[in-house]
């Protein structure tokens, strides 16, 4: 397939600075992705990193001592101070935009911390935490699955932001422990997807845990207390778990091998029965899907109005699909952009109203590749007024701390993105359906939940420590934040 170059931008985005920047419409396969020699490379140096650290003594979850005091410890000049001349416990906050490091803006609210439980403590042996999700009860219990190399952790968000630990659910008995593990909600149900062999993906019923007391944790089985178990995988594994809770289907993505008959593509399973998933077929077409967003289509394309729709993030492309006969592929258009390394996740403005969607690329910066030549996280801002053709109208990089981006997750105008070692980062992106350049885009707030590379040259490091993924849909506005080393956090912002 031919390659085009579509457009050239030039963008101003938080400090000034001028980017050139290209989409490519029908980009040609490229082998190293095919392949997935890019995906093993990536695995591999996530691997030394943290077999680095657990040399080091530093992914025993231990030394990080979980919060014993009453009340939360608010952001005051910038720092949270869980334990005051701990430097070590002492956490970067509050707001610090583009335009605020200029000196041209005010702070609009600050992320104050409110508890954190070590991975110990949360009930894990091999801590190494990964993703994160939530459900909340009828009655406004919020709960909290917290993911582990050797299972998930259960706790309960008190309404003064406490974590209350209540179990754990173990991964697959036939499974190995790992860190890779993903969570996903849907309605009282948890999906629990694992790069583990054997694994499958897990169907836990949430409204288990309701009636558990905090006095006596209960450590549930693997299998016998589950409510499904999806089998069909080509061997029991899957990077990712992707929920369309309106259509009531999940999809497993990056189901390896590639050379399996659904390519490691999207699998549906159908959840009306969650108790007995099964597979209506699966979109082999573009190969691997290492993230999507799934949603029944509201926006101004009128030709797809109230058609499936599944936004991939392919390894080098913005795939969009049209999913809605499960037993084949239908793609829409496939479009990489200047300096993409690994396409990874991103997630649509307005599920409503799907006219720009956000992305991020978790390779740019080890690259320095196109707009991550910096090493600065960049967050790509695309226009999805039309499936067939979308266009990159712009990015934001974030000068806080170089770092790598990892997943995002939009509220209400508001992107809130886990950055590895820079934190928790949250950004006013409600600015995108009247200018789509990103222009009027700005850093809201954040919360650093690794101190250890606050006094580097760019008060950050380009490595896959800290924050895996977060958990901002609360109605009470606490966040729950999952991380690779230490545990779970809770924070909240100031306005919330």
């Amino acid at each position: 397939m031919k390659s085009t170059i579509f457009r050239s931008l030039v963008i101003l985005v938080g400090l000034p600075f001028t980017a050139a920047i290209s989409e490519i419409r029908n980009p040609t396969k490229q082998y190293r992705y095919t392949s997935g020699a890019v995906m093993d490379a990536i695995m591999v140096k996530k691997r030394a990193t943290w077999e680095a650290q657990e040399a080091a003594g530093l992914m025993d979850s231990t030394i990080y001592p979980s919060y014993t005091g009453a009340g939360p410890v608010l952001c005051v000049d910038g720092v949270a101070q869980v334990i005051p001349g701990d430097a070590n416990n002492i956490f970067r906050c509050k707001n610090c935009s583009l335009r605020q490091r200029s000196g041209t803006a005010d702070a609009a609210f600050q992320i104050d911390f409110y508890d954190f439980k070590s991975h110990a403590d949360l009930g894990s042996v091999t801590g190494r935490g990964s993703s994160t999700w939530g459900w909340t009860s009828p009655k406004g219990r919020e709960f909290i699955a917290i993911a582990q190399a050797d299972g998930a952790a259960f706790a309960e968000v008190s309404p003064k932001g406490k974590l209350i630990y209540l179990g754990r659910l173990p991964h697959f008995p036939k499974a190995n422990p790992i860190i890779w593990r993903e969570i996903r909600g849907y309605k009282n149900y948890i999906l629990v997807g694992s790069e583990a062999d054997y694994h499958g993906i897990q169907i836990f019923d949430m409204t288990k845990l309701v009636d558990i007391d905090p006095v006596k944790p209960l450590t549930f089985s693997g299998d016998a207390d589950l409510t499904g178990h999806f089998t069909r995988l080509p061997v029991g594994r899957t990077h990712n778990v992707v929920v369309n809770e309106e259509l009531n289907y999940a999809v497993a993505v990056g189901a390896k091998p590639r050379d399996s008959e659904c390519a490691s593509g999207l699998i549906f399973i159908d959840l009306s029965d969650p108790s007995k998933p099964t597979s209506p077929g699966c979109a082999a077409g573009d190969g691997y899907v290492h993230d999507a967003q799934c949603l029944v289509y509201r926006g101004p394309d009128k030709a797809y109005a109230g058609r499936d729709i599944c936004y991939g993030y392919n390894e080098d492309t913005l795939t969009i699909y049209d999913v809605t006969n499960k037993s084949t592929t239908n793609i829409i258009s496939r479009t990489s952009y200047d300096g993409a390394s690994y396409t990874h996740q991103g997630w649509v403005t307005d599920m409503q109203w799907q006219t720009m969607l956000v992305l991020d690329d978790e390779y740019d910066e080890v690259n320095s590749a196109g707009a991550g030549s910096k090493q600065f996280p960049i967050t790509y801002f695309w226009n999805i007024t039309s499936l067939e053709t979308p266009v990159l109208t712009g990015f934001f990089r974030n000068e806080y701390a170089q770092c790598i981006d990892h997943n995002q997750f939009v509220i209400n105008g508001t992107a809130y993105q886990s950055n590895y070692g820079a934190g928790l980062h949250v950004l006013d992106v409600s600015s995108l359906s009247t200018d789509p350049t990103g222009a009027g885009v700005s850093e809201a707030g954040f919360f650093d939940i690794y101190p250890e590379d606050d006094n580097l040259p760019e008060g950050g490091t380009v490595a896959f420590v800290g924050t895996w993924g977060h958990y901002p849909f609360f109605p009470s506005g606490f966040i729950v934040v999952n991380t690779i080393e230490r545990g779970a956090f809770v924070v909240k912002r100031s306005n919330a």
